[in-house]
């Protein structure tokens, strides 16, 4: 049996440790070391369940490579439908999952969990509830300092918290540059994803993702999500919009009262166990 499943959603990839099959205790320091990709397996970070609860339902952790624990995100949640399909939790086409950041509900585009449509819930800009410092207010298009250059920002939370940097010109570079400061800018007390992005049309944007916790990532979810709800709060785009990043595209649907959808697919990469030495290490 194994006990570890390797997937990717556009590049941006998870591990999945079921409990049922592996009790282990992801502490910070194990988790990092898991991920690391010269020291352990390597991934983005590690999904951890299902975990039952009394009334059937079904939840998941969500762990960044940093060892954070991440309140929601869309790739993880695709991943472990996928997940769930394979290994015979459900059988069904729609189900739901609950994460630190609310409920996702799912639905099987493909009856293997190769692509899978989320109801994401809902965004708001919001400042209180993303969170981010000072007075009430929708954060939108304010001015913030970092590296003695003037940037404008959105703030928005789909459950978690996500500055978008619009700009006609975007690249890694930038995404490197000023991704980590923005993260950890005091602005955001809980840190926050941040998302360089680009109008192409009314239908379509492309991003650069600086992932909270984990760094540079060539495909996001949740990201794509705020991106596409910033893009439709600023008028720039209508409410059915693909988001282009450098792992692919995902399909954002935006409904009334900013209720979200997100379609994409998922892909195996591999499953195996752990080396005795390894476990060893983890379990300390």
């Amino acid at each position: 049996m194994s006990e570890f499943y390797k997937y990717h959603g556009l590049g941006n990839d998870y591990l999945v440790i079921d409990p049922a099959k592996l009790d282990l205790n992801l502490c910070a320091e194990s988790v990092r070391l898991i991920c690391d990709r010269n020291y352990g397996i390597g991934s983005d970070g590690i999904l951890h369940g299902p975990i039952m609860a009394e009334d059937g339902s079904m939840a998941l952790r969500i762990f960044n490579s940093d060892g954070s624990e991440a309140e929601k995100s869309g790739n993880g949640v695709r991943i472990f439908a996928r997940y769930l399909v394979e290994a015979g939790y459900v059988t069904s086409p729609d189900f739901a999952l609950n994460t630190k950041g609310g409920q996702v509900s799912i639905h099987l585009d493909a009856p293997d969990g190769s692509l899978v449509t989320v109801g994401m819930g809902r965004l708001t800009f919001d400042a209180e509830e993303i969170p981010v410092k000072g007075p009430k207010r929708e954060v939108l298009l304010e001015p913030l300092e970092v590296n003695d250059r003037v940037i404008k920002i959105c703030a928005v939370s789909i459950g978690n918290p996500h500055c978008v940097v619009v700009s006609d010109d975007i690249d890694r570079r930038l995404a490197l540059e000023l991704g980590p400061l923005i993260e950890e800018h005091s602005l955001f007390p809980n840190r926050t994803n941040v998302q360089f992005m680009k109008i192409l049309d009314r239908e379509n944007i492309q991003i650069e993702i600086w992932e909270r916790g984990v760094g540079y990532t060539l495909a996001s979810g949740t990201s794509s999500c705020a991106a596409a709800g910033v893009a439709y709060r600023l008028g720039y785009c209508d409410g059915n919009i693909r988001v282009h990043m450098p792992g692919g595209k995902l399909e954002i649907s935006i409904s009334a009262g900013f209720s979200v959808e997100m379609r994409g697919t998922v892909s195996a990469v591999f499953q195996g166990n752990f080396a005795e030495e390894m476990k060893k290490q983890i379990s300390r």
